[in-house]
């Protein structure tokens, strides 16, 4: 088989996962294809180099959180500061210690992430944060990957990183007493 059919069978049988992965990662389909497109290339260009020694579509994968690491970098850099006038004032003190308190859960703890209503509501509520805070909480809490990879792979200081992990969980708290808990 040719390097040119090989890689036409790659690009059919792993366009499927790889998109899986970036649409997840991104939450945005456009920017997903497009990194999707991007890994193709760069596996493409750098095809002399696949040595075999693991599934292609592991090679891939290693290539796609590369590029969407390469994505969050470039975003990362080039989106305004987030405004937390919310749950800030100018002094940078809490404007609701309310939040600062522990929730009344009567008793559910941790069979709420067994409710799929739940786990819809928080999903919800992941993909209303900003996307630059969004890929580091999924990184850090969903891919389980510890922080100083995290921090080298979108290229963000250890500080910078625990505090937007912090205002994301700030941000995911309000998100879900609103749309969960006061609901409920």
């Amino acid at each position: 088989m040719t390097k040119d059919e090989e890689f036409k069978s790659w690009i059919e049988q792993y366009s499927g996962p790889l998109l899986k992965k970036a649409l997840y990662l991104l939450s945005n389909r456009e920017d997903a294809q497009d990194v999707v497109q991007e890994v193709f290339l760069a596996a493409y260009s750098g095809y002399d180099s696949f040595e075999g020694k693991s599934q292609p579509l592991t090679w891939l994968m290693a290539i796609l959180n590369r590029k969407i690491a390469d994505f969050y970098r470039k975003k990362y850099k080039s989106e305004p500061d987030i405004r937390l006038n919310h749950f800030f004032d100018e002094t940078g003190s809490w404007k609701d210690n309310d939040i600062l308190n522990d929730w009344n859960v009567s008793g559910e703890g941790n069979e709420l992430l067994d409710n799929v209503d739940f786990n819809k509501t928080l999903e919800e509520c992941i993909e209303e944060l900003p996307s630059r805070w969004k890929i580091l909480l999924k990184m850090y809490y969903i891919e389980e990957k510890k922080a100083p990879e995290v921090s080298q792979e979108l290229n963000v200081s250890a500080t910078n990183l625990w505090k937007i992990l912090q205002r994301s969980r700030v941000q995911l708290r309000e998100c879900l007493e609103v749309n969960w808990f006061l609901r409920s």
